[in-house]
């Protein structure tokens, strides 16, 4: 996807915002899959690398269980999986081999994630998951002046997506918030300005569309297959036990 179609279907993409619905649909049960302790010394939860998709992947790379989260670091039902399902979902069914756990950035919230998206992944594979735990843990502080600094934001209409992004994130504390976590701000302005990662999320926004029809956060894959309705822990534990975790 351009630049300019990807920030043209930016602010659509608000309209569906946080999915709220909690309606799981589970599959019946399989045999459970014998669980694949990591090397020796390692955890599986420490063993981090970037995905082609554009995703950050954490545990096995061969895991016979393959969950994607497709979130956004300003939606409040992400940020609730993240404190309420991430640690369990790490100690226990990634820690065990059975699944790997890969996070795609989704720009729900059209022109106000490109910022976080970007200083999100301004940093090393090891440090991608404190950083978007950080980042979730800290939203509400965060996103405290959204509305006001949208509101002014509506004046960069028509605006390069890297000016877009630099306001977002200096306006809402992003820029601080990265720097107090070790990034310097000469790099965290440089990853706002980065034009080839603008080019990646849109093309990863394309796949998302194409492949999965994404419109909402989070939505969970399993094994190439769209977990329908299921949005927090309870529900996806379910269809991760339903699959053999």
């Amino acid at each position: 996807m351009k630049l300019p179609l990807m920030l043209a279907v930016l602010p659509a993409l608000a309209l569906a915002a946080c999915n709220k619905d909690d309606t799981a649909t589970v599959s019946a049960p399989v045999k459970s899959i014998a669980a694949a302790p990591a090397p020796a010394g390692t955890a599986w939860a420490d063993v981090v690398a970037p995905t082609p998709q554009g995703g950050m992947r954490m545990g096995n790379p061969d895991a016979p269980i393959k969950l994607i989260e497709y979130g956004a670091r300003t939606c409040p039902t992400c940020a609730r999986f993240d404190a309420e399902g991430l640690p369990a979902l790490k100690s226990g069914m990634i820690a065990s081999g059975k699944v790997s756990y890969e996070f795609r950035d989704f720009p729900v919230h059209g022109p106000l994630d490109i910022g976080p998206i970007l200083l999100g992944q301004c940093v090393e594979p090891a440090a991608f998951f404190p950083m978007l735990e950080d980042m979730m843990r800290n939203q509400q502080t965060l996103l405290a002046k959204e509305q006001q600094v949208a509101q002014a934001g509506q004046a960069l209409q028509g605006k390069p997506p890297m000016e877009v992004a630099r306001f977002f994130a200096e306006n809402l504390g992003y820029i601080d918030f990265v720097k107090q976590r070790g990034v310097p701000e000469s790099k965290a302005l440089a990853c706002l300005a980065d034009q080839a990662a603008i080019a990646r999320l849109a093309a990863n926004l394309q796949q998302a569309d194409t492949e999965y029809k994404v419109s909402g956060t989070p939505t969970f894959i399993v094994n190439g297959k769209i977990a329908d309705g299921v949005l927090d822990w309870k529900g996806l534990e379910g269809v991760l036990r339903a699959a053999g975790a």
